[in-house]
């Protein structure tokens, strides 16, 4: 069968109009509210490093983790930002409670990880220290020491924060004495 020009031109015209070009203005408003939504909400919370051979202790402390610099103490090294620096051994027979490795580290980290308001105030530099809940007490001593002698005025031991019902104890407790 032999179409006319008319024919033709009449389904070339409708063959057209079927393909329909791809919405981009609502894909748009979707990807803008997910970049505000991330915006907003990632300047909440800190993450602490996951040390999965760390266990921590648990506290009823409600204020959350600021930004500081991070020590991990673990089975066997010392972590500082994520670098050991240390054996626990090594710090461990050392005499005195000075730990050079971690000073220089430390000190290190004072001009790249600190606010920039606390870089003159010794005070207000903070660091954060995440130890298992079994490491020895002379341990911990040692390296609250060294940070004191790296000029760092406020220490802070990373924690899990206890949960509600336990919580609720511990002032059912309080209350009751």
């Amino acid at each position: 069968m032999v179409k006319s020009r008319r024919a033709k031109r009449m389904d070339r015209h409708h063959k057209r109009g079927k393909s329909t070009p791809l919405n981009l203005v609502s894909l748009m408003d979707i990807f803008t509210i997910l970049v505000f939504f991330l915006l907003v909400n990632s300047s909440d919370v800190e993450v602490l490093p996951n040390a999965k051979d760390v266990q921590l202790p648990e506290s009823i402390a409600e204020e959350k983790a600021k930004e500081t610099v991070v020590i991990v103490i673990g089975d066997e090294d010392i972590i500082v930002q994520g670098k050991p620096v240390a054996k626990v051994s090594d710090v461990l027979a050392l005499r005195g409670n000075d730990i050079p490795a971690l000073r220089q580290a430390l000190l290190s980290q004072n001009d790249r990880v600190l606010r920039r308001e606390a870089q003159d105030d010794i005070a207000g530099r903070e660091v954060t220290i995440m130890g298992d809940k079994d490491i020895p007490y002379r341990l911990l001593k040692k390296v609250m020491a060294t940070c004191t002698q790296s000029e760092y005025g406020q220490i802070s031991l990373a924690v899990l924060q206890k949960s509600s019902e336990k919580l609720d104890e511990v002032n059912d407790l309080r209350a009751s004495r």
